[in-house]
């Protein structure tokens, strides 16, 4: 039996919320991602890309490029609002589905076709999307997960694409190799050095010298050219915490030593909603005495899933929250609250040196470990060491 998977993408997603609070910004250049120089875009309308304007470009730039444009620094908690009313319009009808990001969905409607016509069944989904929310949708519905999303990409903007299976490899040969969502910039240049520019000459690569130019990311790559994926839909469940607790040996009073260890859980808790995909708004400390009397404090705040922002309020909760001055027995943080997102748009004022500085961190982690990197401020010993 085929499979049939649709890709759902919210056409320039933040724009088109911004659109709808404020109809004057229908037709011009919006640009989201901050009011500073010092932050990068998070996303942009079709009529900024005209001239030039991109997702991660800085800011300074795209006030060069687009002297004319508006710029909004963003409201994730409103993105995330809107973003929940299309994940609820979509679970009430799909058998099964995936929330893969903050406007995009994955959705397997394999079988689909005996009873009511795969097509037919999408493009109702569709038009309820556009309906109940009155933001533009566009899909993609094909053999498999990056044949979808490649047709979403085509689709676009506010379109509709089948690529039957059939006709992947047609569809795909002509097609630039950048359209395979895998590839990033550092690997389309590698590839482009080599000659290949579009689908169908990277196709032609055989499989083992891709694997010996990349390693198992060649193998999987040649696949994506060849229209193979065997990648399931994920079935949503949404997240709504995270949390991590420390329970001492001995009951502690040195604030210093305290405030260590919240510091180093909540670094490891903000890589996870990196990790993740997730950004957070409402942190909450927790302190139980050795009399077994537990407190908590929380606060909400800016969606973020950076240490220095969390680490900050993690600080400010448990000095308010550290007022008796006895024995504790555990310490601990909860994140709730939390979105799909990374941290590009988590906080649109940031720097692109702050960006970067994260994602190195985290890609260190990911190859040698979560331990690999750690704040200074996070490192403890434990106090039976001390």
């Amino acid at each position: 039996m085929d499979r049939y998977i649709v890709h759902f993408d919210l056409d320039t997603f933040f724009v088109s919320v911004e659109r709808l609070q404020n109809s004057k910004l229908n037709g011009k250049p919006v640009i989201i991602g901050g009011l500073s120089d010092r932050g990068v875009v998070a996303s942009c309308s079709y009529e900024a890309r005209k001239y030039g304007v991109h997702s991660a470009m800085p800011l300074k730039m795209a006030r060069m490029l687009c002297r004319d444009g508006v710029f909004i620094r963003g409201d994730m908690e409103s993105y995330s609002k809107h973003s929940k009313i299309v994940t609820e319009i979509i679970a009430e009808k799909a058998p099964v589905y995936e929330k893969a990001s903050i406007d995009e969905h994955y959705i397997d409607i394999t079988g689909m076709d005996r009873f009511f016509g795969s097509l037919k069944w999408t493009q109702e989904m569709r038009q309820s999307i556009i309906k109940n929310t009155g933001l533009p949708i566009s899909f993609g519905l094909s053999a498999n997960k990056t044949v979808s999303k490649i047709a979403t990409g085509e689709a676009k903007p506010n379109g509709e694409l089948e690529i039957a299976p059939k006709i992947v490899q047609q569809f795909l040969n002509p097609l630039s190799i950048r359209k395979i969502p895998m590839i990033g910039e550092k690997t389309y240049k590698k590839l482009r050095s080599m000659g290949v520019g579009t689908i169908k000459t990277l196709a032609e690569i055989p499989p083992e010298m891709l694997s010996g130019l990349m390693g198992k990311n060649g193998l999987e790559i040649w696949r994506k050219a060849h229209g193979i994926d065997n990648t399931p839909v994920f079935p949503y469940s949404e997240q709504k915490s995270m949390s991590a607790e420390t329970t001492f040996e001995t009951d502690a009073t040195d604030i210093s030593y305290l405030t260590s260890v919240l510091v180093n859980r909540t670094e490891k808790l903000a890589y996870q909603l990196r990790k993740k995909s997730k950004l957070v708004s409402c942190v909450t400390v927790k302190i139980r005495y050795s009399n077994f009397d537990t407190h908590t404090l929380q606060r909400r705040i800016p969606y973020t899933a950076f240490d220095h922002e969390l680490i900050e309020v993690v600080k400010d909760l448990f000095q308010r929250l550290y007022q008796r001055r006895m024995l504790i027995r555990l310490v601990g943080v909860r994140f709730s609250h939390l979105i799909p997102g990374t941290y590009q748009t988590s906080l649109f004022g940031n720097t692109t040196e702050m960006q970067s500085l994260y994602f190195a961190m985290d890609k260190i982690r990911n190859r040698f470990g979560k331990k690999a990197v750690r704040r200074a401020s996070g490192i403890y010993v434990s106090q039976n060491e001390q």
